[in-house]
C-alpha cells in the first residue's frame, strides 16, 4: 500500500512516499480502507518536530480518517466488511480507572493515532473496533473525516472542562481553525452567546453562518476592546484558547470575574507569561484539555447526523499533494478542515 512517512523532522520535503505492507488486523481490530484523511495542526508538529518531545520515527502521520471496513479481526462485533466508518484518533488501555470512568486522556497509555503510532495517511489503517463510529447515511467520507479530532477536542473543552451553561458568553479564538469552527457550533448548541475572532472579512461571514453572534476581525480590531464593548465592559465567561503565546494575555484579560479559560494547544508558541494578579483577584480558572472520551464522540455523531453540528471542509487535496496541503494549513488561510482524498473513494 502507499503510505506517507516522516523519517526525519523538517520542512514539507520530509513527507515522503513509501510502499508498505497492508497491516493485519489483530484481535478486536478492524482493517479500514482509507478514503479520506483530514489534516490537523498535530500533523505539522509531527513533521516539524517539537523540542523535548520524541516522536517514534519513522512514522506515518494522520489522526483523522474515514473509509470502508475491509476486514475484521477476531472478537469484533457489530462491524462487517463494507461498513462506512470514521476513526476516533485517541487510544488507551480501555481497562484502567481513567478509561472506565470516561476519562480516556488521563490513561497512562493514552496516545493519538499518527502521533505515537502509525496513522491514516496511507491506503489502509488497522485500529481497535472501539475507535470506529458509523458514518451517517448521506454524508460523504470526506466530510466524515473532518469530524473526529476537532469536534471531540472542542466538545471536551466547552462541555466537559469549561462546563458552559445556557446564557453564558463564550469567546472562541481563531474560529476558522478546526477546533475553532467546532467550538463555535458546540457553544451555540449549548445555549451560549458566542463571540469569535477571525482574520479577514471572508472568514467573518463564514463564522456568522456557523452561529457566532459577534465576530471580531483580529487583523484590524483590538480584540480586548471589542470584547469589552460587546459585553458592557464585563468580559466573557469562557475563552476557548488554542493559539498560545500570541493571544494568551489578551485571552486572560477578556475574562469576567470568575471566568474560565480552557486551552488545548499553542500553535503560536507555548511559552507565555501570566499576570497572576489577574488570576487571583478575578478568581479565574485556567483549564487544560486534550482530546476527549470515546463515549463523547458517540453523542457528537448524533448531533452531526441530525444536522446540529456540521464539519466544514475548506479544501480537498489528492494524497499526492500532501506537501501542498501542509503549506496551505501552515499559511492559516483555511476555514475549517483540509482533507486528503485517497484516490476518488471519498464520496
Amino acid at each position: 500500500m502507499r503510505a506517507v512517512v516522516v523519517r526525519a523532522h523538517g520542512d514539507v520535503d520530509r513527507l515522503v512516499f513509501e510502499e508498505r505492507p497492508v497491516p493485519e488486523p489483530g484481535p478486536h481490530q478492524v482493517l479500514v480502507r482509507v478514503a479520506a484523511a483530514a489534516l490537523n495542526h498535530l500533523d505539522i508538529w509531527v513533521r516539524r518536530g517539537i523540542p523535548g518531545h520524541p516522536f517514534p520515527l519513522p512514522l506515518v502521520p494522520g489522526s483523522d480518517f474515514a473509509g470502508v471496513v475491509e476486514r475484521v479481526g477476531d472478537g469484533v462485533q457489530g462491524l462487517r466488511p463494507g461498513d462506512r466508518v470514521a476513526g476516533n484518533p485517541g487510544h488507551s488501555c480501555g481497562a484502567c480507572e481513567a478509561c472506565l470512568s470516561g476519562r480516556d486522556p488521563f490513561c497512562r497509555d493514552y496516545g493519538i493515532l499518527g502521533e505515537d503510532r502509525d496513522g491514516a495517511c496511507a491506503d489502509y489503517v488497522a485500529v481497535g473496533a472501539a475507535n470506529l463510529n458509523s458514518v451517517p447515511p448521506g454524508m460523504s467520507l470526506t466530510e466524515a473525516a473532518a469530524v473526529p479530532l476537532v469536534f471531540l477536542t472542542a466538545w471536551s473543552m466547552v462541555v466537559r472542562r469549561a462546563r458552559v451553561r445556557p446564557g453564558e458568553t463564550v469567546l472562541v479564538l481563531a474560529a476558522g481553525s478546526g477546533v475553532g469552527h467546532a467550538a463555535v457550533q458546540i457553544a451555540r448548541l449549548w445555549g451560549a452567546r458566542v463571540l469569535a475572532t477571525v482574520g479577514g472579512a471572508a472568514k467573518a461571514e463564514r463564522a456568522r453562518a456557523l452561529g457566532a453572534d459577534e465576530v471580531i476581525d483580529h487583523t484590524r480590531d483590538d480584540v480586548l476592546e471589542r470584547v469589552k464593548g460587546l459585553t458592557g465592559r464585563r468580559g466573557v465567561d469562557v475563552v476557548v484558547e488554542h493559539v498560545g503565546a500570541a493571544t494568551w494575555e489578551t485571552s486572560l484579560r477578556c475574562l469576567a470575574r470568575g471566568g474560565r479559560l480552557v486551552t488545548c494547544g499553542a500553535t503560536s508558541g507555548y511559552e507565555a507569561s501570566t499576570d497572576l494578579r489577574l488570576v487571583f483577584f478575578k478568581g479565574l480558572s485556567i483549564l487544560g484539555s486534550t482530546m476527549g472520551a470515546k463515549g463523547d464522540l458517540h453523542e457528537i455523531w448524533r448531533h452531526v447526523a441530525a444536522g446540529r453540528l456540521r464539519p466544514v471542509v475548506d479544501r480537498v487535496y489528492p494524497l499526492d499533494a500532501i506537501r501542498e496541503a501542509h503549506r496551505h494549513l501552515e499559511a492559516r488561510e483555511h476555514f475549517g478542515k483540509v482533507v486528503l482524498d485517497m484516490g476518488g473513494r471519498s464520496s
